[in-house]
Order: C-alpha cells, then structure tokens, then sequence
C-alpha cells in the first residue's frame, strides 16, 4: 500500500493498514529525512495519545530513529500533540512524531511528523517525506534496534514534557487571575490527552475546575469519535447548567483542538470562538498584527480585520498552509473550523489548552460571560450562523462526486448571487456581505463535508441543503 498523509499526517485503521510494519516504514521514512543533513546532532521527540497501541507504535517510532543514530526523547506519559510541538522548539529538536488520530473514531490511529518549529508540515516537507516513505516500501526494510538496547546505548531517554510547557503558558497567560477569578468551569478531556491539564494548570485559587471523560478510555465511550462538536457533547452542555458553571471546555483526543460551551448550555460554532478570540487579542490585548483563517473559517475575521485595520489572509485547509503563512506574515491569530487556533508567542499549531485558557482570560479581563460577549460581536460585525453537514460516499464514486459540483456552478444559492468561486480547496461558493457555502472532501476521511455561514439558521440550513443538492449524495 502507499502510504500518504492527509491534511495532518497519515491515518488509518488499527490492524489494517495502520500496522507495527508500516508505522515503522513511516518511521524510517522520517529517519532519512532527518539525516539529509549529516551534521544534525538535534534529538527527535516521540510522543503518543491515548488510543490503542499508541505507546507500543511510539516505542517503534524510537527503536528506528534509534537504528539510525538519532537521539530520541520518548515521552513518559500520555502526551497532548501541542505539548510535544512545544517541546521541540524548547529543546532545539530536528522534529518530532506524535502517535494519534486526533479526532477520528476509536478504530483508527496516525502518524504525525512535526518538523523543528513545532508546527503541521508544510506541504513541501510532506512531499519528501512521503517520496522517503515510498522508496522504503519499495524495499520493505525499516531499520530497528530493540528498545532496551537503544535505552542502554543513550539513545532513547525519557522526557517529561510538561514543565517547559507550563511555564510557557505562565508567560503568555496571567494564570493567577483566573484562578482567582471564582469561576466553575466544566472540563471534558473526551478520554483523550488532555486530561488533567485544566486541573493542573488551574488549582491553587477559587476557580473550580470540574472535570468530566477525563480517564483514558481508547473506546471513547458515547461520542462517535474524540471531537469537540455540539453531537458529541450533550453531558458537557447539560452539566454546565445543572452545575450553574460559567463555561464548558472540551478538546479533541490529542487536545490541539477546542471547543466551547456558554453558561446558558450553548454549544458556540467554532467560528464564533476564533471570530471571539481574535476579538480578544485586537480589542482587549490591543495586539495588531495580521490574521490567518482557513477557507472555512468565518468572515467574521475578515470584517474585524476591517474595523480594527489589520490584513486577513486565507488558505486551504489544514495547518500545513495555516502554519507556514502565520510565520510568513508574522501574525498574531490564525484558525480553522475544525476548532484548532493558534496565536503568536506560542507555536505555529493549534492548540486546545492555550486557547482554553485564552477564552477564560477574555471573561476574567472583561467581566463579562461568554453570552454577554458573544452579543458584542454581534454588534460589530452582525449576525452570523454555521452548521456543517458530513455525508459517507462510497470511495469509488469520489470522482463522479467531484463531476458533478464541478459541472454545475449556480449564479445564486439560497437567495442570495454568488459572487466568486473559489476551488483551492473543494468549491467553495462566496455570497454576498461575506457569506459563503463550501462543499470539500475531508483530507483524513471517505467523508463529504458541506459548510455554510450566512445570516439566519433558516438561510443556513437552505443553502446545505441546495449544496447537497448539488453533489447529489
């Protein structure tokens, strides 16, 4: 099988594809490519989730870079994938692997390479790793020594990961204010590898941290899969006004993603959420830099760009092109609507607990809930509603599909002209004010995914359905 890597790494189903034999390919493939340079002495870290057999393929992950003399620093625990992209940029590493599948179903696990400044590879790196992976296959062969000898040889150390983390957090987040802000806050690790951190982070004041799926569980029991969205997040909603909390935060299964939940029990768009976050760092941080948004990433941004006199940028999706353009234009934001945000002073990367955090520091510097600053948005840069559909497809029919969107560009959808087209990335069709619909196949999944942003739930939902209409699944 040739092995090829997504919007963030290479996935696949445990005991089918996703195998011992060919995570090691994967690895040797990322062993050649870290010793291009024959110089580099810099360590490769490793690190894993909470999904089944994840310490068991980053054990093999280090006995190959190991059999290729590289030092690898393997993580002693269950690790959060932000964690470890932070560590590599502390500890000068060449780059690092991460054992998830992040928000995918319990029954798959991945492979994600993450190169020296801790962020998703670029499209380029990726190319060159899989073309290493593709003449390993060829041969079949990965280097390996097993893991107790490479452990006597120096080779494989264990690291704890998350002391330079904190204090990274320490710096870009007045912790101490939040913890003395008396708030309740509702936690769901959704089994996955953040679990405990808010906790950690957070103890030592009146804030109370609550914290529910906070136990490893590679079943993710009731939740289709590891991801912070309103259909999997009912006791979350429901706990937070049972409780009388003041927020919910959920993250994905290897926490680089958030989302968020209002007093009210409200589950808010990840598009609210950025378009709030990036409200906080122009008004209430009073940074001004450039803000980086993926193209299903609300125009909320592009409006608060123009109130606030700084540049957006878009690309595609996936924070192998949000990564890179964030460094380019050294910029303070940038977002996707899977729910991965990152912000400048960090790592290029999403990241589900600093953002987590920045949400709290919004409510504790303004006063306000999280109803009450969602109404401020509102005002600024009006109403704004989303829903995402994903529809199976049959792998086989993948090119029909494409066909037929390709085929048939409307000069209207629900109502309203279309202004532009834009197929970087799918079909994604631009209304007027800013409102949009896009239709593109998930980079991870046999999945179709169909968005819309406009200005009603009713507008919403009619230009899903016109979309679907569309590619006619």
């Amino acid at each position: 099988m040739a092995i090829k890597f997504g919007t963030d790494g290479w996935r696949g189903l445990i005991g089918d594809d996703y195998t011992l034999d060919n995570v090691r390919l994967c690895a040797q493939g990322t062993a050649r490519l870290l010793t291009e340079n024959p110089d580099e002495n810099r360590p490769l870290i490793v690190g894993y989730d909470t999904r089944r057999g994840s310490l068991k393929f980053a054990r093999a992950v280090a006995e190959v870079g190991a059999a290729n003399g590289i030092t690898v620093l393997l993580t002693d625990r269950v690790t959060p994938t932000p964690v470890i992209s932070y560590n590599l940029v502390a500890r000068n590493a060449r780059g690092g692997v991460v054992i998830t599948a992040s928000h995918n179903p319990p029954e798959w696990n991945g492979y994600k390479f993450k190169p020296d400044y801790g962020g998703s590879a670029s499209p380029d790196v990726v190319d060159r790793l899989e073309c290493f992976i593709a003449e390993v296959e060829s041969t079949g062969v990965a280097k390996r020594i097993p893991l107790r000898a490479a452990e006597d040889q120096g080779l494989v150390t264990y690291i704890d990961p998350e002391p330079l983390y904190m204090e990274n957090i320490e710096r870009l987040i007045d912790i101490q204010a939040i913890r003395d802000a008396g708030l309740v806050v509702i936690v769901d690790s959704m089994h996955g590898a953040g679990g405990g951190y808010f906790n950690k982070i957070l103890s030592g004041g009146s804030t109370v941290v609550k914290e529910i799926r906070g136990e490893p569980n590679p079943a993710f029991p009731g939740m289709a899969q590891p991801e912070p969205l309103a259909g999997n997040l009912s006791q979350l909603m429901g706990d937070v006004v049972g409780q009388g909390a003041h927020i919910g935060i959920a993250m994905d299964g290897d926490a680089d993603r958030l989302g968020v939940v209002d007093e009210n029990g409200r589950f808010m768009t990840t598009l609210e959420t950025f378009a709030l976050l990036c409200y906080y760092q122009l008004e209430i941080l009073g940074n001004r830099g450039p803000l980086v948004r993926s193209i299903t990433m609300t125009s909320m941004v592009d409006k608060l760009g123009g109130l606030y006199g700084v540049p957006v940028f878009d690309t595609k999706v996936g924070f192998k092109y949000l990564g890179p353009l964030m460094v380019e234009h050294d910029a303070i934001a940038a977002g996707e609507e899977s729910g991965g945000y990152a912000f400048k002073g960090n790592i290029p990367e999403r990241d589900g607990i600093l953002s987590g955090l920045m949400v709290l520091d919004m409510m504790v510097k303004t006063g306000n809930s999280l109803s009450a600053l969602s109404a401020v948005l509102g005002r600024k840069v009006g109403s704004h509603h989303y829903k995402r559909v994903d529809l199976s497809f049959n792998e086989d029919d993948r090119t029909l599909i494409k066909q037929r969107i390709v085929e048939c560009l409307p000069d209207h959808l629900g109502g309203k002209p279309v202004k532009t087209v834009d197929v970087r990335d799918g079909v994604r069709f631009v209304l007027e004010d800013g409102y949009w619909v896009l239709i593109r196949f998930s980079g991870t999944e046999p999945i179709l995914r169909v968005y819309a942003e406009d200005d009603s739930p009713e507008g919403v939902d009619r230009l899903l359905q016109e979309a679907q209409d569309l590619a006619r699944i």
